[in-house]
């Protein structure tokens, strides 16, 4: 009996010996055991589980705006790995951005007169004998000669006879046509739109036009006091007062831009504060924009806050310099010491994460911007007109303060660093929105007409790529539905190719086990076994 069993022992050891190239043997046969309705069922089931996990990841991509299997890997993987997602800053402004939407009421694509236009006889004008290029749009052009009937005409023109000239004038398509109205005007008398007119389009210098704005000054200034001793006689001297207001406040602000543009930054200053407190309710001109920049050219931060605490207001419009600028900032306070590097080691402190979400807000606003001040794209003559939001207020934005951005040391290489972290932030689509009302959907084709598109590509609201996983389930779905199908149709080929599949697969691992018995003693790989 004792000897039987020492028989025995030594059949196990035999067989023991033979190692893992009697279980890769097992492998083999039971993969040749396997019939092609095994393969179709395998297949089909990888498919439908694909196709499963494929719909539910649209669906929470629709919905959320991100992946589920990403969201899940970065909010518990991540964690316990020791990441820090440092460039992610709090949602604490979220609810004041859905009040936001609440109260904007903004028709979608409205354009605004650009506060900063430069003057088109002695600038666009040399520009376009420079380069042979037009840098203005018939539809900018059009929509400025609707805003000078609107500002600088009434019913009453008929009863002065200059006035009834310019009338006509504004709605002169030809620039000649026009310039030659402006003079016939004046030999009739002293006429303030006549200047305006010959200053904003003859005037091939900024010192002419500022000479002839001083002498729109002058005549403006006594039709504003006539008007105004008039404007309770009647709803004809209250429209006429309505438009010697405007004449007069147009007047005084391109002076004080003229001013600005000669390098008397402090007197621009002083007459655009002068301008905003004799005339509050007309906010249509924007002044407030053209004191920001005028603020930033003198470094006078302080004041910039000031003008900002009352302008960036949650009941009125946004602007890309309101929002650009409150960014700047706050960017000024933390940029000089900022280090992408640094900050992912230790996290973002509270002044660089109230940075970073003033310009995660900037550029939810206006996208384009970040391009320009990069200087990833190039610059064009700002257009006469805007659109919120759009690529032509961003040109109009960055044409005036990318000087001021690049005066403030580490401005940019924050702004580079953090401004396309935003788009992680919106919900999808897009255009849904986060902090502000939803983006307007036809700003490209509003901009397509208001910028040139002969030389100028205009910039588009960037769309927001599929996550990673999506693609991986959908290719995987689709794979494995193939291989269902070409199996169902050709069981036994696709048999045939599924064993040598597994068997190249498992070669590798036949390899090493075959290496590792030729090097360890059989005793050794014995007690192996066993354990």
């Amino acid at each position: 009996m004792h000897n039987n069993n020492n028989e025995l022992n030594w059949c196990f050891y035999d067989l023991w010996s033979c190692g893992g190239s009697s279980e890769i043997i097992n492998v083999s046969m039971f993969l040749n055991t396997l019939t092609p309705k095994f393969y179709v069922a395998l297949t089909g089931t990888s498919s439908l589980i694909s196709g499963l996990i494929l719909i539910f990841e649209w669906w929470y991509f629709r919905k959320y705006g991100t992946s589920f299997i990403e969201q899940v890997s970065v909010s518990h993987l991540r964690p316990l790995l020791g990441g820090v997602d440092s460039t992610t800053p709090s949602n604490s402004n979220t609810s004041n951005g859905e009040a936001d939407s609440n109260r904007q009421s903004v028709s979608e694509c409205k354009v605004w007169r650009n506060p900063l236009n430069l003057f088109r006889g002695a600038e666009y004008n040399r520009y376009t004998w420079v380069t042979g290029r037009e840098p203005l749009t018939y539809y900018d052009m059009n929509l400025s000669a609707q805003d000078h009937q609107t500002f600088f005409t009434c019913d009453s023109d008929h009863l002065r006879p200059a006035d009834a000239i310019m009338q006509k004038a504004w709605r002169e398509r030809n620039p000649q046509a026009r310039i030659s109205a402006a003079h016939e005007a004046l030999e009739l008398e002293d006429c303030a739109t006549a200047y305006i007119l010959l200053a904003e389009e003859e005037a091939t210098t900024i010192m002419e036009a500022e000479r002839l704005f001083k002498q729109a000054l002058k005549a403006g200034e006594g039709c504003y006091r006539r008007s105004q001793q008039l404007q309770h006689h009647g709803t004809q001297y209250e429209a006429q007062h309505r438009r010697d207001t405007n004449v007069l406040v147009y007047i005084k602000r391109r002076l004080a831009m003229c001013s600005r543009k000669l390098g008397r930054t402090r007197e621009a200053v002083k007459m655009m504060r002068d301008l905003m407190k004799e005339f509050p309710l007309l906010s249509m001109f924007n002044i407030h924009e053209n004191l920001l920049e005028s603020l930033l050219e003198l470094q006078n931060y302080a004041d910039v806050q000031a003008v900002l605490a009352k302008y960036d207001d949650i009941s009125l419009p946004k602007s890309a310099t309101i929002c650009y600028t409150a960014a700047l900032l706050k960017a000024r306070a933390v940029s000089d010491k900022f280090s992408p590097e640094a900050a992912s080691r230790r996290g973002l402190s509270t002044a660089e994460m109230n940075a970073v979400e003033a310009i995660h807000r900037a550029v939810e606003f206006n996208p384009h911007v970040p391009k320009y001040l990069l200087e990833m794209k190039s610059l064009i003559l700002p257009p006469e007109h805007i659109l919120k939001r759009g690529d032509s207020e961003a040109i109009a934005y960055a044409f005036f303060h990318l000087q001021h951005w690049k005066r403030v040391e580490g401005a940019l290489n924050l702004l580079h660093c953090t401004w396309e972290g935003t788009f992680r932030m919106i919900p999808y689509p897009l255009e849904k929105g986060h902090l502000f009302y939803p983006y307007p959907i036809c700003t490209e084709t509003a901009d397509r007409e208001l910028l040139p598109t002969v030389f100028h590509e205009v910039s588009v609201y960037p769309k927001k790529e599929l996550p990673f996983f999506i693609l991986f389930t959908a290719g995987l779905c689709s794979f494995t539905a193939m291989l269902a199908l070409l199996t169902h149709q050709f069981p036994e080929l696709m048999g045939v190719f599924a064993k040598a599949f597994l068997s190249t697969l498992f070669a590798p691992l036949n390899f090493i086990m075959e290496k590792v018995e030729s090097i360890l003693p059989s005793s050794l790989w014995h007690q192996l076994t066993r354990i």
